[in-house]
């Protein structure tokens, strides 16, 4: 399919892409294929920011569900997201790509603290830059934090890493007839509840006119390809 070049994009990872398939939260090995992922688009002329869910280490709403008050839950899930952070930015310094990790919650002796025009900086310097612990307020998810940074960098799309090659009509692992789309609007996402991302997430790109492009990062050198416009993947954006 034919895509726009995007100059800057925010891409949006969830935690369970670092997992190994035997249950390691955070595999050395899947991390620095994802890193590699990362630094072939880096080497291709885009800026990337990035954000990674925490859901292979804390998930909060499941927790909440058991018990755990749900903003405690939710700010033991940002804490998570940290985790993966570091875990990538580690793993990115590995292959040569300056990284910096901005926290919604302050952390000074770990990370930068969250401050816009510093991480504009750091984008134009080349570097990459990955905003870990969500918005910094519980009841929001890591989509929701995506979609507020790709805003906030004025990115000229968000990318979102998953197991599947785009959006379909139906769960693709679980109905073979499933159709996936080329290109579909926010608002049939959102009427449809096709589950791209959480509804909030979708109504700030809609807003602020954001395409997602939804693609596997588990296929290697795919983020690459799709950014190329090779790739396979479904582009969610306006109508028209």
């Amino acid at each position: 399919m034919s895509s726009p070049a995007y100059k800057r994009i925010l891409l949006k990872l969830s935690g369970e892409v670092l997992m190994s398939d035997g249950g390691l939260a955070i595999d050395p090995m899947v991390t620095a294929r994802v890193a590699g992922e990362i630094k072939d688009a880096r080497d291709a002329g885009h800026e990337l920011c990035v954000v990674v869910g925490g859901g292979n280490i804390f998930r909060g709403l499941s927790a909440a569900a058991k018990g755990i008050e749900r903003a405690t839950a939710d700010y033991m899930g940002m804490l998570a997201t940290v985790m993966n952070a570091l875990a990538v930015q580690n793993a990115l310094e590995q292959v040569g790509v300056d990284t910096r990790v901005q926290s919604a919650i302050p952390m000074q002796s770990v990370c930068e603290p969250f401050i816009r025009r510093r991480a504009m900086r750091h984008l134009e310097k080349g570097r990459v830059v990955i905003f870990a612990a969500g918005v910094g307020s519980p009841f929001f998810t890591t989509d929701s934090g995506a979609a507020l940074r790709a805003a906030e960098m004025n990115c000229d799309a968000l990318f979102k890493g998953t197991s599947v090659d785009g959006v379909y009509n139906a769960d693709p692992k679980k109905d073979p007839a499933a159709k996936r789309y080329e290109t579909v609007s926010y608002d049939t996402v959102l009427a449809d509840n096709l589950k791209v991302m959480d509804a909030s997430a979708i109504a700030l790109c809609r807003d602020n006119n954001i395409p997602i492009v939804v693609f596997n990062i588990r296929e290697p050198g795919n983020l690459a390809s799709v950014l190329r416009g090779e790739g396979v993947s479904t582009v969610v954006q306006r109508e028209g």
